[in-house]
């Protein structure tokens, strides 16, 4: 089966991921609305039954079914500590206690016994009281809520959720032939007193239909609008998501076009914007570039080397055919040296194979002072003598084969260039080893100090076979440097010589 695209990718991760927190969000809003509408219905009904309760405080037993708080719809009950209902309203009229929670207290028998001994004396300290000052009827409602007094209400409350039959309004009926359901409300119980000091309960009830009917709505439209909003999301994602990979896919055909025709010069558009897509066309031109030299220089590095090659084949070949013609003409000493030149050119391009290949230098420790001893008393064939200077103690790792072909190297250039002498010095330059290489002929002129590092390059000055090389002893000797991570390069004024200085960092403990 074929991945999906980036754009499906995409289009369907933000689609899942926006269907998520939708449902999380549908869920918290749900959750908060149906509680925040249960609050209120509690409140409504608590507001209720402490008004109802407030009112009885008023009225004696006799009077409770007349007060206003029992002439609504909503179910309302006041209750005594026996159960005895003593007034309801109109949906609870004839019928029993609506809940058994929260019921007045009634006291055991002993504690009854002391009650109505304790409201005795109250009411026979009211009566004196009354006898003596008849003017102070707040002590005789104090002490026990006689006649003319005021009970107090119990601020405290519980609320709990019961189910009524209902009709087609949401009233609540016990006519079988008018209900149609049943409906939640939230009924509130609160404690109070009669004026003749019965203790009730008065229950109050609340409907919970619009909290209901609010959350029924709120969710029908959040499962009919989601399926809406995923589609608008994913659609929208899919056409920004193609927008924003419209430039790759330019980078891609181009791409493509350029493998079809091998052709490195072309390159990939980019964007004008500074983004992502836009830092891509540019490295991927930046590596089209890079790719487009290496292929141009391995171009030249091959005609070159075929050019090179040519020269001694042709010359030794020349000479084995008058040889086999004419015995006596055989100049051996020439044809011995165009072959040691040829193995010499062999080797040179054996070894920058090897390092355009990536081979890393063998792990060694090699001393750069020995290495110029070594060097300086091997060469005694050489036109000028070499002066050896400072060669102050060290050692660098990697490896001493490729570094004694540097040396030889920067040796053989500066005997082709000196006029009388070359000298040759190691100084420690802060963490590493500098080894230098000076002769004291005309120098290289400022333009020329990077390019003499290029393959099969030789300046004017040197271009004669018969003085030196191809022109690969200081590509091969920078490119071991680099390997080895150092550097090599050309220092010191013009017109005093050449002074090339090869840099390489010191050997780890």
């Amino acid at each position: 089966m074929r991945r999906a695209s980036v754009r499906v990718r995409a289009a369907l991760g933000a689609t899942v991921v926006v269907a998520l927190a939708l449902v999380a969000a549908g869920f918290f809003v749900v959750a908060t609305l149906r509680g925040g509408l249960a609050d209120t219905a509690r409140l409504n009904a608590e507001n209720a039954a402490r008004g109802t309760a407030a009112q009885i405080a008023d009225v004696p037993d006799t009077e409770i079914a007349q007060v206003d708080g029992l002439d609504g719809d909503e179910p309302a009950q006041v209750v005594d500590a026996d159960g005895k209902v003593l007034g309801a309203s109109d949906p609870l009229k004839g019928r029993g206690p609506m809940a058994d929670f929260a019921r007045a207290d009634r006291p055991d028998d002993d504690a009854g016994d002391a009650g109505d001994a304790e409201g005795a004396d109250a009411d026979a300290d009211a009566d004196d009281a009354a006898d003596t000052d008849d003017g102070d009827s707040s002590d005789s409602a104090a002490a026990g809520g006689g006649a003319g007094g005021r009970a107090e209400v119990d601020t405290d409350s519980e609320t709990r959720t019961l189910t009524f039959p209902v009709d087609d309004d949401g009233e609540v009926t016990y006519d079988k032939e008018d209900v149609v359901g049943t409906q939640e409300f939230s009924v509130a119980a609160v404690q109070g007193r009669t004026m003749d000091g019965t203790p009730v309960t008065v229950y109050s009830g609340a409907s919970l239909g619009a909290q209901q009917e609010a959350v029924s709505t709120v969710t029908r439209s959040m499962l009919f609008g989601l399926p809406v909003l995923l589609l608008v999301v994913a659609g929208v994602t899919w056409l920004v998501t193609r927008r924003a990979l419209r430039p790759v896919e330019g980078i891609r055909q181009e791409m493509s076009a350029i493998t079809a025709s091998t052709d490195l010069t072309r390159r990939v558009p980019e964007p004008d914007a500074r983004d992502e897509v836009a830092r891509l066309a540019r490295t991927t031109n930046e590596t089209l570039a890079a790719l487009e030299a290496s292929v141009e220089r391995q171009r030249r590095f091959v005609a070159d080397a075929s050019h090179e090659l040519r020269s001694p084949i042709a010359s030794l070949r020349t000479q084995l055919e008058v040889a086999a013609a004419h015995p006596e003409l055989l100049d051996l000493d020439e044809a011995v040296e165009d072959t040691v030149r040829l193995q010499t050119l062999a080797a040179d391009l054996l070894l920058l194979a090897r390092l355009d290949a990536g081979e890393r230098p063998a792990e060694g420790r090699v001393a750069l002072d020995a290495l110029v001893q070594e060097h300086v008393a091997q060469r005694v064939a050489d036109p000028h003598p070499v002066r050896v200077g400072a060669l102050e103690s060290g050692e660098v790792r990697g490896s001493a084969g490729q570094l004694s072909r540097v040396l030889a190297n920067l040796l053989d250039n500066a005997q082709r260039h000196a006029t009388s002498q070359v000298s040759v010095a190691v100084r420690r330059e802060g963490d590493g080893l500098a080894l230098s290489v000076q002769d004291d002929g005309e120098g290289v002129p400022e333009g020329e100090r990077e390019r003499i590092f290029e393959r099969f390059v030789r300046l004017d000055a040197a271009r004669s076979r018969d003085e030196g090389g191809a022109g690969l002893g200081l590509a091969i000797a920078r490119d071991v440097a680099e390997r080895h991570g150092g550097s090599l390069r050309v220092e010191g004024p013009t017109g005093d010589g050449a002074r090339f200085v090869l840099r390489l960092p010191l050997a780890d403990g």
